[in-house]
C-alpha cells in the first residue's frame, strides 16, 4: 500500500471519528437544548453545525477545480438564526459531511500534491485536508462541551469519564497485547 493511499485512509478514518463525536453530541440534546446558547454572542450547536456545513458545502464542492470560497455561500448568514427544527439542523449537518466524504472518496494520492485556493490563497491539497480537520475538530469540540453544559449530569461522556483513567487504561492495554 503506497503512503498516499494509507494517508487517505486514515484521514477519511479521521473525519468520521470526528462526526461521530458530533452525532453523538447532538443524540444527547434535544429540540430545545440544540438551540441553547449561553448568551447572545455564544453560538447554539444549530448555528455552530449551519456554519459547519456551510464551510463543508463550500470547500468540499468541485474540491479540486474551483476555489473553495463559493460565491453561493453566505458565510455571515450561517451566524443567523433560522432553523426551526432540530430535523432540520440535522439535514443541514448531514449534507454537509456527505459533500465533504464524497470529495474525499474521490481523491486519488496523485492529488495530494495538487494545489486548491481558498479565497484565493493555495494550498496542496494536504494541507487543504488539514486545515478543514482541524477547522471541524474545534467546531465539534465547541459541540461537546455545549452538550455538557446542557446536560449537566444527564450528559453521557464521549470519552473517558472522570476518574475512569486507569481503568481504560488497562482494558486498552489488555486488549491491544492479546493482539
Amino acid at each position: 500500500m503506497s503512503i498516499g493511499h494509507e494517508y487517505l485512509k486514515i484521514v477519511i478514518n479521521r473525519f468520521e471519528s470526528v462526526k461521530s463525536l458530533g452525532d453523538k453530541t447532538i443524540d444527547q440534546l434535544s429540540e430545545e437544548d440544540i438551540f441553547w446558547a449561553y448568551n447572545s454572542e455564544s453560538n447554539s450547536a444549530a448555528i455552530i453545525i449551519k456554519h459547519m456545513s456551510g464551510n463543508m458545502v463550500s470547500r468540499w464542492t468541485d474540491f479540486l477545480n474551483s476555489d473553495g470560497e463559493k460565491d453561493f455561500r453566505n458565510r455571515d448568514g450561517e451566524f443567523i438564526t433560522d432553523l426551526s427544527s432540530k430535523s432540520e439542523v440535522m439535514l443541514i449537518w448531514e449534507k454537509g459531511w456527505q459533500t465533504l466524504m464524497n470529495a474525499l472518496a474521490g481523491l486519488t494520492e496523485q492529488d495530494l500534491l495538487k494545489t486548491i485556493t481558498i479565497r484565493g490563497e493555495p494550498h496542496s491539497v494536504i494541507d487543504a485536508i488539514e486545515r478543514q480537520l482541524a477547522h471541524y475538530a474545534y467546531h465539534v469540540g465547541q459541540l461537546v462541551y455545549i452538550g455538557k453544559q446542557v446536560k449537566h449530569d444527564d450528559w453521557e461522556s464521549l470519552s473517558i469519564p472522570k476518574g475512569k483513567s486507569e481503568d481504560y487504561l488497562s482494558d486498552m492495554l489488555e486488549k491491544h497485547q492479546g493482539k
